[in-house]
């Protein structure tokens, strides 16, 4: 009875609307929003929110959260577009996807779960969202008034709050806005699908149920308000009892070695996020009282060893982080990274490369190690290693300003000075220094005689300097 409502109710948004919602297994409709108009949203969107949050750069973290996603999108047939995912620092309980297949979680919900798989209940609802095409349904509806003020309202829709009120002004907005909420058929669309995706990668789908639990209770930040989760993705009695439908057909599986590794690391990924996320010193209060009670546990030291870093005070980092390496044999690699950190900031460079050497052997490419052991192999004079490391680091689009700077030290120590020239300009060009930029850029050209590559690239940056000063 309830699917032919279900189908019922979508045949009457078509008649009524002249709209057909677009399933993963549908053929493109006529009207739907195209996949390049949804990803300059999405370009656009991310704009946007960077200007309200500030977004978790942990290396582990991030790569933990990706590789848990892209894992989980091996379970969908037809994915249309590059996935990416995001920590935002924020204690609020939330969860979104934005357009072109970006993914947010909220600090706040990280610390409120568990067990990784209601977090991976989580981004299978987001990705389940995604491959409906919910979002772009209602974009197109409202597609006229441009894709850069939709970017805007629709960042307000999702994020709720004070940043809400920030994007969203005047009545035509407000309106929209209201139109960009999930409905209760997306949201059991989305529900369908996420079991789908957690059945087939292994983890218990019994974590969908779980989590919703615990969001609606609302009272994780000792607030009576309604977590911004439940705003923009309806729940009620009707949904719960849905998903109870739905689990009544699960009847267990064994996990996935990946799966596994999965459920084994996730509670040093979410110490991690919380000791950058939470104020220090709840932080450190939180972690000294599991230390308290455990205190072999690695978790509550790497918490601690992590504030020490924030707070500069490297040898206690790094007598927190030998102990937690001597306790926790299954966080071995990413540990070996934040120890050889607090080893190269406290100075102590063999030790950093020794450490970051033996990380990055056993771990692959890390942004964070390689980075560090290039300013180790710098300070140790070691300066074709470190020119060879930055270089490695710079053809990230994400790469740090610095890795410019310290590409033009080494080159200069070893009488490279064209492409010494070339980065400094680069580096001063990034912190918008146009002067500076230039006179490198400038020094860089007369010195890159015989080396036609670099020359052309430089007049290239010059001419983009003209524009930049020119305006």
């Amino acid at each position: 009875m309830r699917r032919i409502i279900a189908v019922f109710t979508m045949l009457l948004v078509f008649v009524t609307t002249g709209l057909c919602p677009r399933l993963p297994c549908c053929a493109r409709s006529a009207w739907a929003l195209s996949v390049d108009e949804e990803q300059e949203i999405g370009r656009e969107f991310m704009t946007q929110i960077k200007g309200y949050f500030s977004f978790l750069e942990d290396d582990f973290a991030n790569r933990y959260l990706n590789g848990l996603g892209r894992y989980l999108l091996a379970q969908v047939d037809t994915q249309p577009f590059p996935f990416n995912f995001y920590i935002i620092k924020d204690p609020t309980l939330n969860a979104f996807a934005a357009p072109g297949g970006q993914i947010f979680v909220f600090s706040g919900l990280i610390g409120a779960l568990d067990q990784v798989d209601e977090l991976a209940a989580v981004i299978c609802h987001e990705i389940g969202h995604v491959t409906a095409r919910h979002l772009a349904q209602r974009i197109e509806q409202n597609k006229k008034i441009g894709l850069i003020t939709m970017a805007g309202i629709l960042a307000g829709a999702l994020l709720g709050g004070t940043a809400a009120e920030a994007l969203i002004a005047g009545s035509m907005a407000a309106g929209i806005q209201a139109q960009l909420h999930y409905s209760r058929e997306d949201e059991r669309q989305a529900d369908q699908l996420g079991y789908k995706y957690m059945s087939g990668s292994g983890f218990d789908p019994r974590g969908m149920e779980s989590t919703l639990q615990k969001i609606a209770k609302g009272n994780w930040l000792g607030s009576d308000k309604i977590p911004a989760y439940l705003l923009t993705h309806p729940s009620g009695p009707e949904r719960m009892a849905n998903l109870e439908a739905l689990l009544s057909g699960y009847k267990g599986h064994s996990l996935s070695p990946e799966a596994e590794q999965f459920r084994k690391v996730y509670p040093l990924f979410r110490t991690v996020v919380m000791a950058y996320s939470i104020d220090h010193a709840q932080a450190e209060r939180m972690f000294r009282a599991d230390l308290e009670k455990d205190p072999a546990s690695p978790l509550p030291q790497v918490g601690l060893g992590i504030l020490a870093l924030e707070k500069r005070d490297y040898p206690k980092a790094i007598g927190l982080m030998e102990k937690a390496l001597e306790d926790g044999k299954d966080y071995r690699l990413p540990l070996l990274t934040y120890l050889g950190q607090a080893y190269q900031l406290s100075g102590r460079d063999q030790d950093a490369v020794r450490t970051l050497k033996e990380s990055l052997a056993e771990m692959g490419e890390n942004s964070t190690a390689l980075y560090y052991l290039g300013l180790s192999y710098e300070n140790l004079g070691q300066y074709t290693q470190s020119a060879e490391i930055f270089e490695r680091l710079a053809v990230s689009p994400s790469a740090r300003d610095d890795v410019y700077y310290h590409l033009g030290i080494g080159y200069g120590r070893l009488n490279r000075l064209a492409e010494a020239h070339y980065n400094f300009g680069i580096y001063f060009n990034r912190l918008n220094q146009i002067g500076k930029a230039r006179f490198h850029f400038e020094k860089a050209q007369e010195l890159s005689a015989g080396n036609s590559a670099l020359a052309q690239k430089i007049g290239l940056l010059l001419q983009e300097l003209e524009k930049v000063e020119r305006h």
